[in-house]
């Protein structure tokens, strides 16, 4: 029987290893931009054409590179950042594997020039699909210029799986951001088929962060720092008036590295307890500094995983750091009888006691006109059983039951209960079931019927002062991406000058007061969605803008009509995305305990 085993071809080879480190045009993004830091350049330029499936060109004033060198930068396991195994557990550079150019290489066509400081010429190379074409000497600007062109292009499989250019260029912005966001001090600059992009100066943590996100965040932002000599943790978190349901503004750093971390999050999360609304996330903007050889970022191919030796210490940190900014600056309670805020700094508390820490009396109301002699009736005793229900749960009762003829039909014509909860549920009896209703989904329900029996195309009225709404750059990308769309939604803008987006008419359906808001959630789930995507997702966002929540219905009159609604709907358990409307209350076993 013959041999089976063989050895691939170098091209071959290469190409599957690439596949670790290029998936789409931004891993290359980031891999030239770290390259660019690591060579010590303080201006750098970011250039790509066609969401970088043309080309993606790194312009940088870094130290160059010789004749040599340049050739051998191309090679696998090339490196001039290690020299052993235990240089790999003192990282203080980008890149250190010496895969990125030679996995470039072997999917694009490839070419780098670059000058040495004091040099006469510099050197030329190309290389497509990782094979030299020629190498040669040539007048050139100190630094280097990398230029990859046509991405995939021999390997169309791959190339065909990139998403649209528009989810292409935000994955490029994110890498830039990253890059740009742990060096303030660098000099920054994106352009897209010829367009500025991003034109970032050097300057402060702060500047940077708003010159990439926009003016308005910068009041919404609280400082964090905190030294224990071992770790530094500085920077800024958004205040619970920034919190988004994307997790767009949220960065970790270490030692100038960006790097994800769930668990750090969480940390984040729990010292936002009990400020933001459910689903919310705060922004942040987090950098810590430590000793190299207490993190590992050697556990993931794009090396955005760190390990700590001792991430129960970090999340300590983070929390209690965070925690204590907040409450300086009045954004959270300062005082606390309970805790000893010292243990914050060694043991992070479990969730379940996070969450349940600081949940507030339980309010229980005491009905002083109540007259137990009065008499009883059936009705009275449900009522009576609903008061005990919410009384153990620490609620009150605000308004006293009605009856009310939710049924059109004479042969229907049944008397119902209505009870409202100051928590803003509502207590229905329907046929022999007791039900705590949540108004606000089931208005998003009736919202959502009406929505799809309406044309597609939206009529508009057009405000009396045109509205303004300033856009950061990553917004305005968002907002010529469905540029096309919005006149048949209803919507008249223009963008003006400094990145001002005018706002002449809007659908008749939404309120001016709603406009700002409605938009801002708008470039929210824009992010990576394509355009069908983005139609498919409008109506559900005008839906939540529109939609009251169970707090705004207080009067009864509304919720009957409401409900007369919901009822011609067949009077649905579950929203589409799997949430409860309403929940069965077993007011039996209640009245059994009395």
């Amino acid at each position: 029987m013959s041999d089976i085993i063989q050895l691939l071809p170098d091209h071959v080879a290469n190409q599957i290893a690439a596949g670790e480190v290029v998936q789409r045009p931004a891993s290359i993004v980031k891999e030239l931009l770290e390259n660019a830091i690591d060579a010590g350049a303080t201006k750098i330029e970011l250039i790509v054409e066609e969401a970088g499936r043309n080309l993606v060109k790194v312009v940088d004033n870094g130290s160059g590179m010789s004749e040599t060198d340049a050739r051998m930068a191309f090679e696998r396991h090339a490196t001039s950042k290690i020299r052993n195994t235990e240089d790999i557990f003192h990282i203080a550079t980008k890149g250190f594997r010496g895969e990125a150019l030679a996995s470039i290489a072997a999917v694009a066509q490839v070419e780098l020039k670059t000058k040495k400081k004091d040099t006469e010429v510099g050197s030329v190379i190309y290389i497509e699909g990782g094979e030299l074409q020629f190498q040669e000497p040539v007048q050139t600007a100190e630094g280097s210029i990398f230029s990859v062109k046509n991405l995939f292009y021999n390997v169309p499989a791959r190339r065909k799986f990139l998403k649209s250019n528009n989810i292409e260029f935000r994955h490029i912005i994110d890498e830039f951001q990253r890059v740009a966001l742990a060096h303030e001090a660098l000099e920054f600059s994106l352009y897209h088929n010829d367009e500025v992009i991003f034109n970032l100066r050097k300057g402060s943590q702060m500047q940077r962060i708003v010159d990439i996100f926009g003016r308005k965040l910068q009041p919404l932002l609280v400082p964090i720092k905190e030294d224990l000599g071992w770790v530094k943790l500085h920077g800024f978190v958004g205040k619970p008036e920034a919190a988004k349901k994307t997790r767009g503004e949220q960065f970790f750093f270490v030692n100038g590295r960006f790097f994800r971390s769930p668990y750090l999050s969480r940390a984040v999360q729990e010292a936002f307890e009990g400020l933001l609304m459910a689903n919310y996330t705060p922004s942040f903007f987090l950098y810590l500094d430590l000793d190299p050889e207490k993190i590992d970022v050697n556990i993931h191919p794009q090396k955005t995983e760190v390990k700590f030796e001792d991430e129960n210490l970090i999340f300590a940190l983070v929390r209690s750091t965070i925690k204590k900014s907040l409450g300086i600056y009045n954004v959270a309670p300062s005082l606390d009888f309970d805790r000893n805020e010292q243990m914050d700094s060694f043991f992070p508390p479990k969730p379940d006691a996070a969450r349940n820490y600081n949940s507030g009396s339980s309010g229980i109301h005491i009905d002083r006109n109540y007259n137990p002699f009065a008499e009883a009736t059936p009705s009275k005793i449900n009522e009576t059983a609903m008061v005990n229900l919410t009384e153990m749960y620490g609620q009150n009762v605000s308004a006293a039951p009605s009856k009310i003829n939710l049924f059109e039909d004479e042969e229907d014509d049944l008397e119902e209960d209505l009870l409202r909860l100051p928590n803003g549920y509502w207590i229905f009896n329907k046929e022999d079931k007791t039900l705590l209703l949540d108004l606000g989904r089931i208005h998003q329900i009736v919202l959502s019927d009406k929505r799809k029996n309406k044309k597609q195309s939206r009529s508009s009225q057009s405000l009396l002062f045109s509205l303004e709404y300033h856009l950061n750059e990553i917004e305005k990308n968002k907002y010529r991406s469905i540029k096309k769309y919005l006149p048949d939604l209803g919507f008249d803008m223009v963008l003006a000058e400094d990145n001002v987006l005018r706002i002449n008419a809007v659908p008749e359906d939404l309120k001016e007061s709603q406009v700002i808001k409605f938009l801002e959630n708008l470039f929210e789930i824009l992010d990576y969605k394509t355009e069908e995507e983005f139609l498919e997702s409008y109506d559900n966002q005008w839906i939540k803008v529109n939609a009251k929540s169970k707090y705004d219905f207080l009067y009864k009159p509304e919720v009957e009509e409401l409900l007369k609604e919901f009822l011609k709907l067949g009077f649905p358990e579950y929203t589409p995305n799997g949430n409860k409307i309403f929940v069965e209350i077993p007011v039996n076993e209640l009245i059994n305990k009395f």
